[in-house]
């Protein structure tokens, strides 16, 4: 045999006995596990933001070790590196491979357990954090100097991979590779897709933004839609509530990780999903945030209390109140109704009684509508509960007889309105409004019978922007109102 093929062979014999060390967070899972466990401890306690600190006084590997301690990652959900563990699995019968992380080690042996690929697991203990320099050092005292190969995915592990026989890397540029490529041998890169704008925009739900038209309503009320400076104020109101309400989507999506990926629609969101990075979400969500209140506070006082609240209350909503029942729809039907009050205040005018009750009980129904939805699913799962929620199947009957109540309730408080002197003040022809209500009953009662039949769309806000029939319904009603003025 030529003395090149030989020595390719002695290369090939001589990695197969190398141990292959595995990084956890970013390379073996699309995710950070102490983000991910400082989230989920958040969730459940707000105002352990401040015990961390505390804790992180005392070393990073402490911290870890604290919050893992106060809560259980669901190992069997994390969105995996697919493409990594088949290589893994065709790499186990050659050599020993080790799970090698500075995440704690009580959550790395959860995820080794399930993974069932690691003959051992490093991890940080509580007093040192296995993290750059500190995982070369135990890694070369274990295996020796170039006596072990390495997978990795961020800049830190390039002083581990600088004692390594050879670098695996998982990345989304060939920056990291070609810097790998320096201190070590790349035997084999991973790319991972970057986080993309699509990817983005879908994290900020920019298409929900069509529920904060909702702050029209006071200026289409108040018959001032040829109001420029109404019209100006009342389209910063609709974009300040965009940025906030993106800034909540995020929050909210952060601290309901676990839950997501329990959700056959939800777990495709792009950080349950690990599409987007977990660190910049916080960082993103702050400035949308800043942003909103920022636009805010150049309308009006009044209108920045009714944002702040709105955010405040989507807040806790989405930290505890969605989980408590009955409370959730009605908190859910407040934020809706808080939109038109942000509609009134942008415009300096005192909110109607009519419209915010017709909103209370017609988005308590949308509400309902979308738990009874919610159970369906969970019914059809074998499920006995709503991920997350405080229901349970059993509940179905009860939320389908309440959705429908508050759905009827909608019409009779436009039917009292029609026939009220508000109504007669704005309108020269208020008689023809009552055809609304029949528009109105059939959409309500149809909306419901398909939630009924299980095919509703989970957020019935959206069904009804994508409903053909619902658009002939508006154009209808539209068509109704403009004959009645």
């Amino acid at each position: 045999m030529s003395p090149e093929p030989m020595a390719a062979v002695q290369e090939q014999a001589h990695s197969q006995n190398v141990p292959l060390c595995v990084d956890l967070d970013g390379t073996l899972i699309r995710s950070d596990l102490l983000i991910e466990s400082a989230l989920a401890l958040l969730a459940k306690n707000p105002l352990l933001i401040f015990a961390m600190i505390v804790w992180l006084l005392r070393g990073k590997a402490y911290l870890k070790q604290e919050i893992a301690c106060r809560v259980e990652v669901d190992a069997s959900t994390l969105p995996y590196n697919q493409a990594l563990i088949e290589w893994l699995q065709d790499q186990r019968p050659l050599r020993p491979i080790i799970l090698c992380t500075a995440s704690d080690s009580r959550l790395a042996r959860s995820v080794a357990a399930h993974v069932g690929l690691f003959s051992d697991v490093l991890a940080s203990d509580g007093e040192r954090n296995l993290s750059g320099r500190n995982k070369a050092a135990e890694l070369v005292a274990r295996y020796g100097e170039r006596g072990f190969d390495y997978v990795g995915n961020a800049s830190v592990d390039l002083a581990v991979w600088k004692h390594a026989h050879a670098a695996i890397v998982i990345a989304p540029t060939l920056a990291l590779a070609k810097a790998a490529a320096k201190v070590s041998t790349v035997e084999r890169v991973f790319h991972t897709p970057k986080a993309s704008l699509r990817a983005w925009l879908k994290a900020l739900r920019v298409h929900q933004w069509i529920k904060n038209v909702l702050v029209f309503l006071p200026l289409l009320a108040s018959h001032r839609v040829l109001d420029v400076i109404a019209l100006s104020h009342t389209t910063i109101a609709f974009l300040c509530f965009g940025l906030c309400a993106s800034s909540v989507y995020l929050t909210n999506d952060l601290l309901d990780l676990s839950a997501d990926r329990q959700h056959n629609r939800k777990r495709n969101r792009p950080f349950a999903a690990g599409t987007l990075p977990l660190a910049s979400g916080p960082v993103v969500a702050a400035a949308l945030l800043i942003a909103g209140l920022a636009l805010a506070w150049q309308i009006s006082h009044i209108f920045f209390g009714v944002l702040i609240s709105y955010f405040l209350l989507t807040t806790a909503y989405s930290v505890r109140l969605k989980r408590v029942m009955m409370l959730d729809v009605v908190v859910l039907a407040m934020l809706y109704t808080t939109r038109i009050l942000a509609g009134a205040a942008a415009l300096h005018t005192r909110p109607s009684f009519w419209l915010l009750a017709f909103s209370m009980f017609i988005f308590l129904s949308l509400a309902m509508i979308k738990r009874y939805t919610e159970l369906l699913a969970a019914q059809k799962a074998g499920k006995v509960k709503a991920s997350g929620r405080g229901y349970d199947v059993e509940d179905i009957p009860l939320i389908q007889s309440l959705g429908g109540s508050s759905g009827y309730l909608a019409v009779l408080v436009l039917a009292l309105y029609i026939d009220s002197t508000a109504g007669e003040a704005l309108y020269r022809h208020p008689h023809y409004l009552w055809m609304l209500c029949p528009l109105l009953l059939y959409w309500i009662s149809r909306t419901w019978a398909i939630a009924h039949r299980g095919i509703m769309h989970d957020d019935p806000v959206i069904f009804a922007v994508m409903d053909n029939v619902s658009r002939v319904l508006l154009a209808l009603a539209a068509i109704i109102v403009a004959v009645s003025i």
